[in-house]
C-alpha cells in the first residue's frame, strides 16, 4: 500500500521551507515591533468553545470543523480559527490580571473541511492578533496599520482595505428585523444557504457570495445607516485614525465577516493578484467575546490571515528566490587516509558556528566536487595525505573563483573572518 498526504493537506518541502521561515521571522518582527508577544494555544479545544464563540449556526461550526469524540468520550475539535483559543487562554490564566492590555499574536495551524482549492488547503496556516482590554477606536486602527504594514514589508502595497461597523447588542436587533423584512419578500429567488440564513443570520445573506444573492440583495438597507450613536461615533473616530495613519479604505456596508463574534469594526484586506481568492486577512472588534466564554466583560479586536494566501503572491512575484540554506564550507576528502579528518574537522567548524559540510556517502572526489557545487558551498577545501602532512591546504573561493593555501589549524578563523 502506498500512502498519500491527505486531501486538503499539503507538505512543505525542504525546498519551500526557507521562504516559509523567512516569511515567519518578518511576520514576527512587526508584531514585535508594535509590542505583540507570542501566544501557542493547543491545536485542539473542547467543541463547544467553537460553537459557543463562532456561532453554532455558521458554516465553520455546521459544516467544516474536524470534530472527534476522545477515550474520556469528550467531544474535542482542531482549531479552525485562532481568536477562541486565545480568549479561552485569556480567561483561563487572568492575563488581564496582570496588565488593562493584553496584546499577543500567533503562528499557527488551523483545520476546516472545505472544498480545496488555490490557496484554501484544510489544513492551512495563520497569523494573527488579538489586543484583549481596550474598548477604544484607537486599537481598532492600530491593528490595521499592523496587518497591513506586514504586508507592505513584503512589497505587497496594492492591497485594498475594506472596512464597515456591524453594530452591537443595542441597535444590531433592531437592523436584523428591517432587514429580515425586506429579505423575505426575495427569499423565493435567493440561493438555499441565504434563504436558511434570512431567519438564523439574515446579515450573512449580504456576504454571500453567490452572484444572483448579490444582484437581488444590492438595494438592502445596509447597517451604516442603522447605526446607534456609540457605534457611529465609534466607527467615525476609526476612519478618522486611518486617515492620520495615511491609509486608505473603502466604507463597504456589506462586509460583516463569517463569525458570529463580531461588533462595531470589521475590516478586510484583498489583493487582486489572488483571482476569485482575494482575500488576505480579516478580522474585527468582539467586545462582548470574553462574557460569552465565562470571562468578565472585556473589550477586544483582532485579524488573521492565511500564510499559504501570502505565500502564493510571494511566489508569484518572485519575491523570494533565493533563500535556500547552504553550506559556507565544503570539506572533500581526497583519498581514504583523509576522510576521518574531514568529518571531524566538519562537526568541529559546526560547534563553532560555521556552516559546514562533508562526504558521508564515500564518494570519489569527483563527485564530492560536484556534491558542493550542487549545494551551493562558498568554499571548498581538498584535504588528501599530503595536505595533512603540511598541514596545509587550498581553500577555493567558489564564488569568485579564487584559491590560496592556509594553514588547516587557522580554517575555523579564516572563514569566520
Amino acid at each position: 500500500m502506498t500512502f498519500k498526504s491527505i486531501r486538503g493537506t499539503k507538505d512543505i518541502l525542504p525546498s519551500e521551507t526557507p521562504r516559509w521561515q523567512y516569511v515567519e521571522s518578518v511576520v514576527r518582527t512587526v508584531f514585535h515591533r508594535f509590542n505583540y508577544k507570542e501566544i501557542r494555544t493547543p491545536v485542539f479545544e473542547q467543541t463547544s468553545l467553537f460553537a459557543r464563540s463562532i456561532g453554532e449556526l455558521t458554516d465553520i461550526v455546521g459544516k467544516e470543523m474536524y470534530t472527534f469524540t476522545d477515550r474520556s468520550d469528550d467531544s474535542l475539535t482542531l482549531k479552525p480559527e485562532g481568536t477562541a483559543s486565545v480568549i479561552r487562554a485569556f480567561i483561563q490564566n487572568n492575563l488581564g490580571e496582570s496588565q488593562p492590555l493584553v496584546k499577543v499574536y500567533y503562528l499557527s495551524p488551523m483545520f476546516r473541511q472545505e472544498r480545496p482549492q488555490a490557496g484554501r488547503l484544510r489544513q492551512f496556516h495563520q497569523f494573527g492578533a488579538e489586543a484583549i482590554g481596550s474598548s477604544f477606536a484607537e486599537t481598532d486602527a492600530e491593528v490595521i496599520a499592523m496587518a497591513i504594514e506586514i504586508y507592505r514589508q513584503f512589497s505587497i502595497v496594492n492591497c485594498e482595505l475594506k472596512i464597515n461597523s456591524v453594530g452591537c447588542e443595542k441597535c444590531r436587533p433592531l437592523y436584523k428585523k428591517t432587514l429580515q423584512t425586506e429579505l423575505r419578500k426575495i427569499a423565493l429567488q435567493l440561493s438555499p444557504d441565504s434563504q436558511r440564513r434570512i431567519e438564523e443570520n439574515p446579515m450573512r445573506v449580504l456576504d454571500s457570495k453567490n452572484e444572483n444573492d448579490i444582484r437581488l440583495t444590492a438595494s438592502m438597507p445596509l447597517i451604516t445607516d442603522h447605526l446607534c450613536e456609540e457605534c457611529s461615533s465609534h466607527f467615525e473616530k476609526v476612519k478618522s485614525l486611518l486617515t492620520s495613519f495615511h491609509i486608505s479604505y473603502i466604507v463597504d456596508g456589506r462586509l460583516v465577516r463569517g463569525l458570529d463574534y463580531y461588533t462595531k469594526t470589521a475590516f478586510e484586506l484583498t489583493s487582486n493578484e489572488l483571482g476569485s481568492q482575494d482575500a488576505l486577512a480579516g478580522g474585527g472588534r468582539y467586545d462582548l467575546l470574553t462574557q460569552e466564554l465565562g470571562g468578565k466583560p472585556t473589550p477586544g479586536i483582532g485579524f488573521a490571515a492565511g500564510i499559504e494566501r501570502l505565500m502564493m503572491i510571494i511566489e508569484k512575484k518572485k519575491l523570494l528566490n533565493d533563500l535556500d540554506i547552504h553550506p559556507t564550507i565544503f570539506l572533500a576528502a581526497a583519498d581514504t587516509t583523509s576522510r576521518a579528518w574531514t568529518l571531524e574537522k566538519t562537526i568541529a567548524l559546526r560547534t563553532q558556528g560555521i556552516a559546514a559540510e562533508a562526504d558521508f556517502l564515500n564518494r570519489s572526489l569527483k563527485a564530492q566536487m560536484r556534491e558542493a557545487d550542487r549545494q551551493n558551498a562558498a568554499f571548498v577545501l581538498v584535504v588528501g595525505a599530503e595536505e595533512l602532512n603540511k598541514q596545509t591546504a587550498v581553500l577555493k573561493n567558489l564564488r569568485v573563483k579564487e584559491e590560496r593555501e592556509i594553514p588547516l589549524a587557522a580554517l575555523a578563523k579564516i572563514l569566520t573572518e
